[in-house]
């Protein structure tokens, strides 16, 4: 029966919020930054398996997430909803409840394979020359996006919240907080699974002794591959999800500011650590809503965060540890590694 518990809670608490929202318990500005919450966890997670269990320095996190809210968008809105770019939609709207996780892995799946081309060239760098090769992989991705007129250019993009509309056409339910938390449960599975295997033992070995690591026989080049492609494929459902909540999407959203709050997230948890990554991106959410009033100012607090954090706490809030490493008992309810 233990091992049903985590999964019994994760139900509650979707039902829960689900009610909360369809009754109006809570407005649209709480959900809001509910579903920040969600695909911040996402972003967060995503990132740690590079910079966290890997130990590269990845710091262009919000290129993959621009590739995944545009391809998305794109498709949702060309296959579900009427536009001005695309005409009449290709699909029936009724549909787009169905289609809707299809567009979000699509968007994943080209954020991984833009992760395979910025992960070849760093197949013989580490550190701050990976840190360069992800800046710029950054910029390139917001500067090709700014010059393609056919999908907005710098103006951006928007009319996914036509296709959120076409989902209530199939049941008036709050799609968003359904389908974030759903992707959110399945991205935080997908990373603690792969940890858990072959794979992610070579991650660990790889962030311990690259060098050691080949000398074991260890295909350092294939892993880092496959975990870039995970990383990045992850980050690109974290933009979907982000899209579709915001409706517009722009590209100086996702300029170098974007990928510091992920670098933010991932330090102030604590590298390698999941439990972490999920409790600092909810601390960040809130921190970035009480801070809204300061306008401007607010993005100088935000790297000055990150300052801080690595000059006094360099682990972050759970170091390298999960929450079954503080908490010993809830081992039996679940394991972390």
């Amino acid at each position: 029966m233990k091992r049903f518990s985590v999964p019994l809670l994760l139900i509650i608490l979707l039902l829960t919020l689900m009610g909360l929202a369809w009754f109006e318990i809570i407005d649209i500005y709480i959900q809001t930054i509910i579903l920040f919450m969600g695909i911040n966890i996402i972003t967060s997670t995503s990132l740690n398996l590079v910079n966290g269990n890997m130990g590269e320095f990845s710091c262009g996190h919000a290129g993959f997430i621009a590739v995944g809210a545009y391809v998305s968008s794109l498709l949702s809105v060309a296959l579900f909803t009427k536009s001005k770019t695309f005409g009449a939609p290709l699909l029936p709207p009724e549909l787009a409840a169905y289609g809707f996780p299809l567009v979000l892995i699509a968007g994943g799946l080209a954020a991984a394979l833009t992760g395979l081309l910025v992960a070849l060239p760093s197949f013989r760098t580490r550190d701050d020359y990976l840190a360069i090769i992800t800046i710029a992989a950054n910029y390139i991705i917001i500067s090709t996006i700014i010059n393609i007129d056919q999908i907005g250019g710098a103006r951006g993009f928007m009319g996914m919240k036509r296709v959120i509309f076409a989902m209530e056409q199939c049941a008036e339910i709050p799609w968003m907080i359904l389908w974030v938390f759903l992707f959110m449960v399945l991205s935080i599975i997908i990373i603690r699974r792969y940890m858990s295997s072959t794979y992610g033992k070579g991650v660990e070995a790889i962030r311990q002794d690259e060098v050691a690591a080949e000398i074991m026989s260890v295909n350092t080049n294939r892993i880092k591959l496959v975990t870039f492609m995970i990383s990045s494929g992850l980050a690109g459902i974290a933009g979907g999800l982000y899209a579709h909540t915001v409706g517009y999407v722009n590209p100086k959203s996702f300029d170098l500011l974007k990928s510091t709050e992920a670098l933010v997230m991932v330090y102030l948890g604590g590298m390698g650590s999941i439990s972490g990554s999920i409790i600092a991106a909810i601390v960040f959410t809130l921190l970035l809503e009480l801070l809204r009033p300061l306008q401007i100012i607010k993005w100088v607090a935000i790297p000055l965060l990150l300052i801080i954090i690595m000059q006094f706490r360099p682990e972050g809030i759970m170091g390298n540890r999960e929450l079954g490493d503080i908490f010993p008992r809830l081992k039996k309810f679940y394991k972390f590694k």
